[in-house]
């Protein structure tokens, strides 16, 4: 799709490997380029998957776009078409190879970015296939499951399996925050619908340029777990009850007062998370040292 016409050229080049030079003009919609990428998209259809009515990326799907950005309604193109069985074995997302459009996408990311090296491309011509060596299970690889495949796939080939049935792209709200699983503090876009999280979706203008680890990737279902707490707790006649947040934050500094006056810094200690950001434990040490008057803090730098 990324063909262009350079005046002066026999063929039409690849924008994204043909070096520039001086002099050089070229037409990124000539009606030359406009025909080539119709007749590449009617090639890509014509061993697509198209049940767009029930496919998770249907609203959200680069091969969608282009078809009715260029009008190619359908393929001349009739014949054989591949038929892969879904690859679910992964806990995470799914592998489905008969939406796949075979861009190498995902071979240049799991390459060059995470270089984990996990993909390539299997066989030549019709029989050509993206999967990992042998077309082994990606337990058995160098798999890091980050996830990065997952965000960078134009169609369907590759889907969290947590937005399966979940929502439309339509129906999801992003909203940008920060991963809580480290100091790191890596941007992403947590993909929303009816006040729950259902995915994560990379964020391109964030420091780490939308790359996670899987834990930033897929390790958000805690969110939403029955035992965490959803209001202050206080003890009172051996039981736990709910109080407000002024409550048990005056109840709190109330006792450390109590503490520190009776027995002095000495009676504190601290222990940060590494789930806190790197402003969260500066503070805390700051907190510890200067109001508490100890130097009693020790750090969990492991997950």
């Amino acid at each position: 799709m990324c063909v262009v016409e350079v005046k002066g050229a026999r063929k039409l080049m690849a924008a994204c490997a043909t070096p520039v030079s001086d002099g050089m003009e070229v037409l990124t919609e000539s009606d030359r380029v406009i025909n080539a990428r119709r007749e590449i998209l009617r090639l890509l259809i014509a061993n697509h998957d198209l049940r767009c009515l029930t496919c998770e990326r249907n609203g959200d799907c680069r091969l969608q776009d282009y078809c009715y950005r260029y009008k190619v309604e359908d393929t001349p193109y009739k014949g054989e078409v591949i038929e892969y069985p879904i690859d679910t074995n992964n806990p995470f997302f799914i592998r489905d190879y008969s939406k796949c459009i075979r861009c190498g996408k995902c071979v240049t990311v799991c390459a060059e970015i995470n270089g984990a090296y996990v993909y390539d491309f299997m066989h030549r011509g019709f029989e050509t296939k993206v999967t990992s060596a042998y077309d082994d299970t990606l337990q058995e690889t160098t798999c890091t499951f980050c996830g990065m495949c997952v965000n960078v796939c134009p169609v369907a080939a590759l889907v969290e399996k947590s937005t399966l049935w979940a929502g439309r792209p339509w129906e999801i709200k992003k909203v940008t925050t920060t991963c809580p699983y480290c100091g790191v503090g890596c941007q992403l876009k947590l993909k929303v619908k009816d006040n729950r999280i259902i995915g994560v979706a990379a964020d391109r203008s964030g420091p780490n340029l939308g790359d996670l680890c899987s834990k930033g990737q897929f390790g958000w279902d805690y969110v939403h777990s029955p035992d965490r707490l959803t209001d202050p707790l206080v003890k009172r006649n051996g039981k736990f009850i709910k109080v407000s947040w002024d409550e048990a934050l005056n109840y709190v500094a109330a006792r450390f007062k109590d503490i520190l006056n009776e027995w002095g810094g000495r009676a504190f200690a601290g222990l940060s998370s590494a789930k806190c950001t790197n402003e969260e434990n500066y503070l805390f040490q700051k907190f510890m040292r200067s109001i508490l008057q100890t130097n009693n803090i020790d750090h969990c730098a492991r997950l």
